[in-house]
């Protein structure tokens, strides 16, 4: 009896475990033409594992998410989502040259284990020339790379990271290479931190923690929000 009740808890840790490691991400090329139709995927699963879910297996109404898409000039456009093999997906097509930042955002219907899952993920394409600031993304949380037709092995990559629109300091970041292999950084007091990719490929970078907020969520109870938030970043 003891042994099922250790096996149970042990079970349902890493259940919990797993869905707290999968997260939603967007991939897109990062760079693209006046034009031409861009497409956007998004995945939901473990990327350091390339655990990519099934769209059956997507928890809760997780395919729930809304993805808008920002101008270079500001303009918000919600942008539709169609099914793939693995992923879902949507395209756009840039007018003018530019930043396009794409921003994805969703609260899970379901409260997981007392906890709210907000999940959030942002991708820029640069068309020509253009800049961004890390105020083109609204999200609660996110992560701000300076938009780069081109990232090198070797070289390295600055990137902030946001909590509630603001710098966040002391924040652990971490990132995933092509091949698995992780590292866990902190930022500094202005939300900064850098890295040196070692391997050409995609890596992703997240930022993920608890905020200490009680609420109601679709008449459930919770006792804290579970934020994360992910960004993509292509090395040649």
């Amino acid at each position: 009896m003891l042994y099922r009740s250790l096996w149970m808890i042990t079970f349902f840790t890493l259940i919990c475990a797993q869905v707290f490691a999968h997260a939603l991400w967007i991939e897109t090329n990062p760079t693209g033409k006046k034009g031409q139709p861009q497409e956007v995927r998004v995945f939901w699963g473990e990327f350091a594992d390339k655990d990519i879910s099934p769209l059956d297996k997507w928890f809760s109404d997780t395919k729930s998410y809304t993805l808008t898409l920002i101008t270079p000039d500001k303009k918000e456009i919600p942008l539709t989502s169609a099914p793939g093999k693995d992923h879902y997906k949507a395209f756009f097509t840039p007018e003018t040259e530019g930043v396009y930042t794409v921003v994805m955002k969703h609260i899970v219907k379901d409260v997981y284990h007392g906890s709210r899952l907000d999940y959030h993920s942002s991708a820029a394409v640069l068309v020509g020339k253009g800049e961004a600031t890390p105020a083109t993304n609204k999200n609660d949380v996110s992560v701000f790379v300076a938009p780069k037709a081109l990232h090198k092995v070797n070289e390295a990559i600055s990137l902030r990271a946001l909590m509630d629109l603001k710098p966040a300091a002391d924040q652990e970041v971490k990132v995933f290479a092509p091949n698995g292999w992780g590292k866990e950084l902190w930022t500094d007091s202005t939300g900064s931190v850098s890295f040196t990719p070692l391997w050409p490929g995609r890596y992703m970078v997240e930022v993920a923690g608890d905020q200490e907020k009680k609420g109601e969520h679709n008449g459930t109870a919770f006792e804290k929000v579970w934020r994360c938030a992910t960004y993509c970043i292509e090395v040649k």
